[in-house]
């Protein structure tokens, strides 16, 4: 493996990565639980101690994208949702050794204490003053006057700053849980649709071996959406007998199932992980179940299918980075056009048939807003596999939308640029908009 190799995985191990819940309560609870450690490293204190005095608080605050994204979602085995309980539960449960599963070892007792804490009212949270769109500050106090703060930014597990009392422990990115290598952005890695699919096409398939947790991971969370009534039962619903004359039993109805079954467990709090893409478990989701799909019903090799795999999650990757980890657009759009190209690849797709599946995906679906996690992500994201295998399908026949129309442009990475500017800088005001809506209602 050469050395450019190396830094593509390296980008992949870093984007590519397990999450117990939707991942804005949990960078949430990934705070507080990183602030109740320092107080347990400082002080010597036990959690049960701080829960049982009425002088134990939690204090969260959080940027509108993060508080947008944490109002609506299922905690992960609590029945609630919201900020609330997941600081509740990033206190007493809380391990920040586990990531993004930081939640790890929930259990009856830590959601009744959590819940507990909740009740009483010692949590708030708020809006923070900044202009990071990704941005949560917790603060935990104990009834002895000693407080611990731990600061997360820019990434759901970025730990950039942490505080004992009024002294700084950690700034600038050296905390523990820093998942910014040198402080590199995806965009300095430097990546092009065609370097991607070349990557993908020869790099040596131990190397990749381990993207196949995608495929075990996100299966078993979509095969406990279609078994359970999680959510909105999009998926059960599109599988099910009773309304076979409505979706018939074509692949497509397939895809969009096995992938809308895996979000309604989700967001509705089932305690299984998802493997995310860019901080977004509904976005590892949609990037992979349609190519898992295709891989279930053609017989698809382990190798081609992990090839097609590195293939989605990095066009993915790819176009998130010059969106930022939230915006305006709903990430389903970018996750969906990661898929489009994974099955391109599975069907024998060219460079330029990879292309053009990305332009008509863009050229789709680009309008689709965010307006926060919630059960109904699932329709968005059966939505965005319809679209997928639409845009894959007519750029295998050689069809694409012409660089005439809208935002499309014949160089494939002027493309993705304007795919950017729209969600990072267009959408502004439709996301400041969402948020007042959903904060006044």
């Amino acid at each position: 493996m050469n050395s450019r190799e190396s830094e593509i995985i390296e980008l992949i191990r870093k984007e590519v990565k397990p999450a117990l819940g939707c991942t804005e309560p949990i960078a949430v609870a990934l705070a507080v639980a990183k602030a109740v450690e320092i107080l347990q490293e400082k002080c010597g204190c036990r959690q049960t101690d701080w829960r049982m005095s009425a002088d134990f608080t939690i204090r969260v605050e959080v940027s509108g994208n993060i508080l947008k994204n944490g109002m609506g979602v299922g905690i992960p085995g609590t029945g609630m949702v919201g900020l609330h309980i997941a600081s509740a539960l990033g206190a007493v449960c809380g391990k920040t050794e586990y990531r993004l599963e930081v939640l790890h070892d929930l259990n009856t007792e830590s959601i009744n204490r959590a819940k507990e804490l909740v009740n009483d009212g010692r949590v708030t949270v708020g809006l923070a003053d900044t202009t990071h769109k990704l941005y949560v500050k917790a603060c935990v106090s104990t009834g002895e006057g000693h407080k611990a703060s731990a600061l997360i930014e820019d990434d759901h597990d970025n730990i950039v700053e942490t505080w004992f009392d009024d002294t700084v422990l950690n700034s600038c990115g050296t905390a523990a849980g820093n998942s910014e290598e040198g402080g590199k952005t995806t965009l300095d890695y430097h990546l092009t649709v065609r370097e991607i699919l070349d990557f993908a096409s020869t790099v040596p398939f131990e190397d990749i071996r381990f993207i196949l947790e995608s495929r075990d991971m996100n299966l078993a969370l979509a095969r406990e959406g279609l078994e359970s009534s999680y959510g909105l039962r999009v998926g059960h619903t599109i599988m099910s007998e009773k309304y076979r004359p409505v979706f018939g039993s074509d692949f497509m109805s397939y895809a969009m199932a096995m992938t809308a079954a895996a979000s309604d467990a989700r967001m509705a709090g089932c305690t299984l992980p998802a493997m995310s893409n860019s901080g977004s478990g509904n976005q590892g989701i949609t990037v992979t179940m349609p190519v898992i799909a295709y891989s279930l019903k053609y017989d698809v090799s382990d190798e081609q299918l992990a090839r097609a795999l590195v293939l989605s999650h990095l066009i993915a990757i790819h176009i998130k980075g010059y969106l930022g980890k939230l915006s305006a657009l709903c990430g389903c759009v970018i996750a969906s056009t990661g898929a489009a190209c994974g099955i391109s690849y599975l069907r024998g797709g060219t460079y330029g048939q990879i292309c053009s599946a990305i332009k008509n995906m863009i050229g789709n679906i680009t309008g689709m807003v965010c307006d926060g996690a919630k059960v109904g992500c699932a329709l968005k994201v059966a939505s965005g596999v319809s679209c997928a295998l639409q845009s894959a399908v007519l750029a295998m026949e050689g069809i694409c939308i012409s660089e005439s129309d809208g935002i499309i442009e014949k160089d494939i990475e002027k493309t993705i640029r304007n795919l950017g500017e729209i969600g990072s800088k267009g959408m502004q005001s439709t996301d400041n908009m969402i948020l007042d809506i959903m904060v006044c209602k």
